[in-house]
């Protein structure tokens, strides 16, 4: 894909929608959007930032390209085992092109939702590691508004852009084989879905299982438009919410109309101007009808309200995003005080459901048995690109603080004694951006150092126990680097105390800053 969007987002994206009305995804006469804000114009770009947007677009390309591939596999293998037209496959986005990389694209996303934003020439120093082990990549705003044509905004937002998306269903042993390669423009969501495979294969779901009283399926059935691309949408009123952006979708007299607001944290929900659209004629959003039609505008908001009470969405609050992320609160599995015990031995645990150390307090202790000569690691979460790692090298417990690829490592000052030891690992935050790692030996503290670069997210990679599994956290050994003693269990307790805490920011932005970067993994 190198040189391939030399040209430039403007022009890739214009090409992009002609192709889009040539192949009859969009209705005819759909218009392109107008630039997002914040979006420049690619001849007023500096040849620094043009040249590093381009490759990271070719990485994101690439890496589309392998995806597919990979899908390839499935279908292939289905083929070979003579399964392929008796089996049901949906394909679809999850949602619109992410917004996360900012303005410029960045080189490593857990650094951006850290606050630690990079210049396009600091990156640009980088630019051949786009692609490869060393970074952890998003592009710019103006790549993601081509992916998102011809809508406006982005992932998180409930504007087309970012709730629109593709969708591909392959049956042909129980939809027809002259059903193939034709489209269909019926409105559906995500939620129809599962009503639509259970009617296919005559399933009713049951109203109770093992006792328990079973949350009834939302959504409708669109299993007509499968056999009939001229068979009306069963799906007529759908409500969107996301960090606080709501929409609704709803169709009158043959009119499909959308009410919308695009949220910004901290602002009133109440304040925020609500805009109207004739999905209908106006695809892509782009005349704004509020202020001709105020009263369906009023309408179609009260019914907003009404489905996302229906729905369970109210109370809206911004700080319903911590159920994204790992944070204290009364339905996180992560709360403040949890204490998590791991034995060996275990697969690589998910970030979202192996310990939270980011920006928290942590007391970590390892019990092992080992030989003079063990070595390996006992404990270690993320990749080479940011984590934190936990090791006994050389006789001596070892801690690599690896904050995007800043180390801090702290190394006892006396050995590992043979035989049965219990080797702790503390953190504690002492401020907004900055922290200390202190090690101990059978409770003798041997070894501090100061982190200048405390993490609040560390990595969208979990963790791993025994073994440094994947790309290694530390430069000082090659992974798995698995340990060579025995490893009888990591235990973690986070601390309630959060020395950090106070003056360092509200709660909320904590909250909102985790919950980003869980979102951005979706």
């Amino acid at each position: 894909y190198r040189g391939r969007y030399d040209e430039g987002w403007d022009v890739v994206r214009q090409r992009g929608h002609q192709r889009q009305l040539e192949l009859g995804v969009i209705p005819p006469g759909t218009e392109l959007a107008p630039r997002n804000p914040g979006v420049e114009a690619w001849d007023d770009l500096p040849e620094t930032q043009r040249r590093l947007a381009c490759r990271l677009q070719e990485a994101f390309a690439a890496f589309l390209d392998h995806t597919d591939d990979q899908i390839g596999r499935l279908v292939t293998g289905l083929r070979h085992l003579d399964e392929l037209d008796n089996t049901i496959l949906v394909v679809l986005a999850d949602n619109g092109a992410s917004q996360e990389g900012g303005p410029f694209g960045v080189m490593h996303e857990m650094k951006y939702f850290n606050g630690m934003l990079e210049s396009p020439d600091e990156a640009i120093e980088r630019i051949d590691d786009i692609g490869g082990p060393h970074s952890h990549t998003n592009y710019p705003w103006g790549w993601a508004q081509c992916g998102n044509s011809p809508f406006r905004w982005y992932k998180q937002n409930t504007h087309e852009g970012g709730v629109h998306v593709p969708m591909v269903m392959h049956w042909p042993d129980g939809l027809g084989v002259e059903q193939g390669g034709t489209k269909r423009s019926q409105f559906v969501n995500v939620s129809d879905i599962t009503p639509t495979i259970y009617e296919l294969l005559g399933v009713t779901p049951p109203e109770t299982y093992q006792g328990i009283e079973q949350i009834p399926v939302t959504g409708h059935s669109f299993q007509a438009a499968l056999g009939d691309a001229e068979a009306p949408s069963t799906n007529k009123l759908q409500y969107f919410e996301n960090s606080g952006s709501r929409a609704l979708i709803a169709e009158y007299e043959d009119v499909w109309w959308k009410a919308v607001t695009k949220h910004n944290q901290g602002d009133d929900f109440d304040s925020e101007p609500w805009e109207l659209y004739d999905l209908t004629s106006d695809p892509s959003e782009c005349t704004d009808l509020a202020a001709a039609e105020p009263q369906r505008l009023a309408q179609l908001v009260d019914l907003w309200w009404q489905e996302a009470e229906r729905h369970g969405v109210l109370p809206l609050d911004d700080r319903t995003l911590e159920l994204f992320a790992a944070n204290p609160s009364d339905h996180s599995p992560h709360r403040l005080n949890r204490r998590y015990v791991y034995r060996p031995p275990m697969s690589p645990i998910p970030a979202g459901a192996s310990a939270g150390l980011g920006g928290r307090a942590v007391d970590l202790t390892a019990r092992i048995t080992s030989a003079v000569g063990d070595e390996g690691v006992l404990w270690a979460t993320g990749t080479e690109n940011s984590g934190f790692s936990v090791f006994l090298q050389n006789g001596r417990l070892v801690v690599d603080y690896n904050s995007f690829d800043n180390h801090t490592i702290v190394e006892s000052t006396i050995e590992v004694p043979p035989g049965d030891s219990s080797l702790g690992v503390h953190l504690e935050r002492d401020s907004r951006t900055s922290g200390w790692v202190e090690v101990s030996i059978d409770g003798e503290a041997c070894g501090r150092a100061p982190i200048p670069s405390y993490m609040r997210i560390i990595s969208s990679v979990g963790a791993s126990v025994g073994e440094d599994y994947g790309s290694g956290v530390s430069n000082r050994y090659s992974a798995p680097f698995a340990f060579t003693g025995t490893l009888h269990e990591v235990v973690i307790q986070r601390l309630q105390r959060d020395s950090g805490r106070e003056g360092s920011g509200s709660a909320a932005s904590e909250t909102t800053a985790t919950a980003r970067a869980e979102m951005s993994r979706q």
